[in-house]
């Protein structure tokens, strides 16, 4: 069996991890690492104690029989100090543990019934995380866990109880140019350069919006995913879709919106509604441009953002 090793105690050597190597072949000093595995499977949310009508109202078309299936993408990230052979661990034990404790057994399942404690809870993505973590951690020292069920849902965990984070991802096409006011065509053009230009320009903005909670004790779900889309739809996407952002939208009327007023300005509107739908609103991503993104935490980063930022440069 590998030494667990916590996600804070990852955090704090990864920040503290000196640049000078005394040992050869890097031996003593700490690393993540990342693997990366596929399945399909499919899975239906129903729970027994409601009736079909219930159900359909609760979950929608996912409380359709027989289910319906996924091409999940699992990224598990590991962490420890190197070996003699500058290894955190052999990646063939690493293959091994993934087929043996999740692949194996998940590929081409109905996940209700495919291990105990998906049967116990709806296997939906953030709980399914929290069960992989389970099965791994006693073979691989493992400190954060992103599942993909979709490229625009996913869920992420830590191995902290029953807290998991599940991101939502939708996009809006708009325009906007950045300009201050007070200030001439000149000094704005100084400042933002062709931003700045008169009539503005276009983006297609891909939006991540990520929220934290307790995972429900019957759902497994942090919160109501289709409540969450809606209330996404409605405060975002839909009033923001091709609008001239510094005239459709009364915020940046008297604010320039940059990319990172924009986020800032998404994550105010969303904090208060993503509450009513019983979670907490994490952080927001607004992806400007392939080269330009912003990104918003409605409060400090938590502890395990290096193991989040190692997941999140595998997946992409």
């Amino acid at each position: 069996m590998t030494a667990m090793v916590p996600a804070p105690v990852a955090a704090a050597a990864i920040a503290s991890n000196g640049a000078t190597t005394v040992a050869p072949h890097g031996e003593g000093r700490f690393c993540l690492v990342t693997r990366r595995a596929t399945f399909c499977a499919s899975h239906r949310y129903w729970l027994p104690e409601l009736s079909a009508a219930e159900n359909e109202a609760r979950f929608g078309r996912c409380s359709h029989a027989p289910g319906h299936g996924h091409n999940y993408e699992l990224v598990v990230t590991m962490a420890g100090p190197l070996d003699a052979n500058g290894m955190v661990l052999n990646l063939s034990e690493v293959k091994h543990h993934l087929r043996r404790q999740v692949t194996d057994s998940l590929d081409f399942s109905f996940l209700n019934t495919t291990w105990p404690e998906l049967a116990s809870r709806l296997p939906c993505t953030e709980w399914l995380c929290h069960c992989i973590w389970q099965r791994l951690q006693p073979h691989l020292p493992v400190v954060g866990i992103r599942l993909y069920e979709h490229p625009l849902l996913w869920a992420d965990y830590f191995g902290q109880t029953m807290d998991a984070f599940l991101t939502i991802s939708n996009h809006f096409a708009a325009a906007h140019r950045l300009a201050r006011p007070e200030l001439s065509f000149e000094e704005n053009v100084a400042i933002y350069g062709k931003c700045a230009r008169p009539h503005g320009h276009g983006h297609n903005y891909h939006l991540e919006v990520t929220v934290q909670g307790t995972m429900d004790e019957r759902t497994g779900m942090v919160c109501d995913l289709a409540a969450l889309e809606q209330v996404v739809r409605d405060v975002v996407t839909e009033p923001f879709d091709h609008t001239f952002l510094n005239k459709d939208i009364p915020h940046f009327t008297t604010t320039v919106p940059t990319a990172e007023n924009i986020a800032l300005h998404i994550c105010d509107l969303l904090k208060q509604p993503i509450a009513r739908c019983g979670a907490q609103l994490h952080k927001v991503r607004l992806q400007e441009s392939p080269n330009n993104a912003a990104e918003v935490y409605t409060g400090s980063p938590v502890a395990y953002r290096p193991v989040a930022q190692a997941l999140q440069a595998l997946a992409h």
